[in-house]
């Protein structure tokens, strides 16, 4: 990234979701690094501390977003913590691969409460104040929020509906000067397979299969997305809402 774009988040105030590991920490650790300050919120101590450490502008909040007055707690730290808030990056989701034949009512309740209901909430929460910063949403969504995938329809419908939200909210706030995008990656280095209950091997065959499709030949690292994170939300670049840029080595395409 060039070092013009990162002097434009020198003492801005952000929030990203799922900030413990992976896109969250890549994205709370280059936020800091350009100078905003930032809330890394997540369910894991231990795995926020770890952030925390990497860079001194990172606070941290233990949360799970899906709890009941959540959204109102994480905005409410930021803007006590640094006066305002100029950046709501929502980050954190949950993938689950279930087939039409083992689909269950609970398990999509779940996956659309971390998908799509925390992250409405979190925007709600966060609006009064974006309003004041003529701020930015980044939601986090995924190459296969357009794309479908077998035995994984409702986790790429709760990235669907997110994307669909992402265009909603930015035409809705296009005239508040209040931006709108969302970020889809491809398979990256992350937590989230073995988040989802799956076995060491299954990641590993499923790795392997998504390389081999991934015409430039490898899997995104977070670092990767982070950067486009940073980007997008970039506070001079105004006339660009309602967007989903997607960043997985060209699988779209295949």
């Amino acid at each position: 990234m060039t070092s013009s774009v990162r002097q434009h988040y020198k003492d801005r105030v952000a929030i990203v979701t799922g900030a413990g590991s992976g896109i969250g920490r890549a994205t709370a650790v280059a936020l800091a690094e350009a100078g905003a300050h930032v809330l890394g919120v997540g369910r894991r101590a231990s795995a926020l501390e770890a952030t925390a450490r990497a860079h001194g502008n990172i606070a941290v909040l233990s949360a799970d977003v899906c709890e009941d007055g959540a959204a109102d707690r994480i905005v409410s730290t930021a803007v006590d913590h640094w006066g305002g808030l100029d950046l709501l990056v929502n980050n954190a989701g949950a993938a689950s691969l279930m087939s039409l034949a083992e689909t269950d009512r609970a398990a999509i309740t779940a996956l659309f409460d971390v998908n799509v209901t925390a992250p409405s909430l979190l925007a709600h929460a966060a609006l009064p104040h974006l309003r004041k910063s003529s701020g930015s949403i980044i939601n986090v969504s995924s190459t296969y929020g357009h794309r479908p995938l077998a035995g994984g329809a409702h986790y790429a419908a709760s990235k669907s509906a997110l994307e669909q939200l992402t265009r909603s909210w930015a035409l809705e706030l296009a005239p508040e000067s209040v931006r709108v995008n969302a970020i889809a990656p491809g398979p990256t280095e992350t937590e989230v397979l073995a988040a989802a209950g799956l076995p060491d091997d299954a990641v590993g065959r499923i790795r392997a299969g998504e390389r081999e499709r991934i015409p430039t030949g490898r899997i995104g690292d977070p670092e990767d997305i982070a950067d486009w994170i940073l980007r997008i939300a970039d506070p001079q670049g105004t006339y660009v809402t309602g967007q989903i840029l997607t960043i997985d080595g060209g699988l779209e395409l295949s």
